[in-house]
């Protein structure tokens, strides 16, 4: 050992002149910062022969000590370890990571009850002031359970139940902890509701399965039960079942909240509309008439009205096949509307939706375009709802076959809202248009700007056309199945639903084996099902389903049978055998959430 020491002094001897000693051209470097480097390297010999001979107080030292007593510690020099961190307590006994330091040196020689038992002295002796450090000196030895303990210990000292709640959430989150992650965000917000947009954004991190977004659901509602005057539980309820996209029970929490806080139904008018983008139809109509029930005299209310409308209208449009009846009691609900109001510029978008019904369910075109064009020339109609009105006039010039009228207005609409989501919308129809006619090299320069939009709908809507058009032009380089597709397309959104379908049989027959096959056996059984030919369109998507080799649309084809099973056959056990085979068979597909919703629901283990 001595020979040993001897050659490392040696060798330090001839290094030390060049990187300690000052020279022209050279900065100091100092004992520490050369032992660190040292430690770094793990040539420890080397970090305990540069510190031994310094005084006690450098060698306890903050700078000093927490490589001196790792070094000695990596050479098992443990007695030595022990004695450098009871010798550093004595010089700063205020210091209780020194303490901590000290167990870590009994540990590291295999004494775990002696670590233990001076851990918990040092719990016993800890002030509120060393709270801190000493958790962050238990946290870097990586001793999740002792910084655990410590700030239990502190929140005992400041006997309060939420001191150091943030710390302990973020620790029980990193160890995966749930129970205690839900058990500290609820105290923490029945103490503070301040602290809900924290709380939300810790679950935000810490709650990945089911199991957990069930506990936390049945602990919420629990905790409101119990109570009822903390407004914070039914706030954080509210955004777990926006979360879970459970928005019938977020209607219940939102109505809640809104009679508590009197804010007139603005509450319920947001989840209504959340709920509408999201094609839960019978949660925003529910929401939209409670604020016309309940706030007949509301700022809200002629907005709400509309809204309900709006709801009624989609549920009708995608309830199939659509009932002609219903479309024409809406007709009259929507000119009752504005017999009461007036043609104002704020009912300009109810004279919008009025012309969509007689254009695209009832084939009234011109009483649509007449309709539309009275917002165009309404004075004071806002420049958004006059260039909708422009985009819905260019949709129906398409419907008589006259594209350039169509162009004319995407074009206007795309020059006064460039980069804005409406000017992108007009060009994705612009898009459309050119793709209609065959024109893919047009259509794609569209989509290559549109790609890039804001709008992540648009986007996404972008890039499916671009993929699809990029994906059957390479082998088919004049792209003669696509424009037989395209034409089909372009039949559907003049609504020639027979047509369509003749189409894409032909298709199929005069391009058998097409990289199309997939995308027109889908498209036709979504006609199918509009048309209200349920096992037909239930037979053609079998066609993708039961194909061995995966296709990028065999989620979507499964996902729709599942949805056909539920709501148009009324075969819930089918259905939910299908939701669960969506989430099994591709868990990484944009179906999955709303799958497990639906599979839970039909399953009846929702939370009550």
């Amino acid at each position: 050992m001595r020979s040993s020491s001897f050659l490392v002094a040696a060798a330090l001897l001839l290094t030390l002149p060049a990187h300690a000693q000052p020279s022209k051209g050279w900065a100091p470097v100092s004992n520490t910062a050369l032992a660190q480097d040292y430690a770094r390297r793990g040539e420890h010999e080397k970090v305990v022969f540069l510190f031994e001979k310094l005084p006690l107080e450098e060698q306890t030292s903050l700078a000093t000590f927490p490589v001196y007593i790792a070094s000695l510690q990596a050479l098992k020099r443990y007695k030595d370890a022990e004695k450098l961190a009871k010798k550093a307590i004595k010089l700063r006994p205020d210091d209780a990571t020194l303490g901590v330091a000290l167990g870590g040196a009994y540990q590291a020689a295999g004494d775990k009850s002696a670590a233990e038992k001076q851990w918990q002295k040092v719990l016993a002796q800890l002030a509120p002031t060393q709270v801190q450090p000493v958790a962050a000196e238990f946290s870097r030895r990586e001793l999740s359970e002792w910084t655990e303990r410590t700030y239990l210990r502190g929140r005992a000292l400041a006997k309060n139940d939420t001191e150091y709640a943030p710390q302990l959430i973020q620790l029980y989150t990193q160890a995966g902890d749930q129970p205690k992650v839900l058990a500290e965000t609820l105290r923490l917000i029945a103490q503070d509701d301040r602290q809900l947009p924290y709380v939300r954004n810790m679950l935000q991190n810490a709650l990945h399965e089911e199991k957990d977004f069930d506990a936390l659901e049945k602990q919420l509602i629990t905790a409101i039960q119990e109570h009822p005057e903390q407004s914070a539980y039914s706030e954080l309820l509210l955004w777990l079942q926006m979360q879970r996209r459970d928005f019938g029970g977020a209607l219940v929490q939102a109505r809640a909240l809104d009679r508590r806080s009197r804010s007139e139904g603005v509450r319920v008018l947001e989840l209504a509309a959340i709920a509408q983008q999201n094609k839960d139809y019978e949660t925003a109509i529910e929401g939209f008439a409670y604020v016309v029930k309940e706030y007949r005299n509301g700022p809200y209310y002629n907005g709400a009205r509309q809204r309900l409308l709006q709801a009624r209208e989609a549920q009708v449009r995608e309830t199939y096949p659509v009932d002609q009846t219903k479309v024409r009691a809406l007709v009259t609900e929507y000119e009752q509307l504005l017999t009461e109001l007036g043609r104002t510029p704020d009912t300009a978008p109810v004279l919008r939706n009025l012309a969509n019904l007689y254009a695209f369910q009832l084939n009234d075109r011109a009483k649509a375009m007449t309709l539309l064009q009275q917002v165009i020339d309404m004075p004071r109609a806002s420049d958004e709802v006059v260039d909708e009105a422009k985009i819905t006039l260019g949709d129906l010039y398409i419907l008589k076959g006259e594209p350039w009228e169509a162009t004319l207005l995407y074009s206007q609409v795309e020059k006064s809202h460039k980069d804005s989501p409406l000017g992108y919308e007009a060009k994705l129809r612009n898009a459309r248009l050119s793709y209609y006619a065959g024109d893919f090299k047009l259509a794609q320069s569209h989509l290559d700007i549109l790609k890039e939009a804001t709008t992540r709908e648009i986007a996404n809507d972008a890039m499916q056309l671009s993929l699809l058009i990029q994906d059957n032009t390479v082998e088919d380089t004049l792209g003669l199945g696509l424009k037989a597709y395209a034409a089909v397309e372009q039949l559907v959104f003049q609504n020639k639903i027979p047509e369509a379908i003749k189409g894409l049989d032909a298709l199929l027959e005069r391009f058998p084996g097409h990289s199309l096959a997939d995308d027109t056996y889908y498209l036709k059984a979504q006609l199918q099902r509009r048309t209200g030919d349920f096992p037909g369109a239930i037979a053609t998507l079998e066609r993708i389903t039961a194909n061995p080799k995966t296709d990028v649309l065999s989620d979507d084809a499964l996902y729709l049978l599942a949805r056909i099973q539920e709501e148009d056959v009324k075969d819930k056990g089918k259905a939910q055998e299908l939701y669960n085979q969506v989430i099994t068979k591709f868990p990484g597909s944009i179906y999955v959430a709303e799958a497990r919703k639906r599979f839970r629901k039909l399953r009846g283990d929702g939370v009550q």
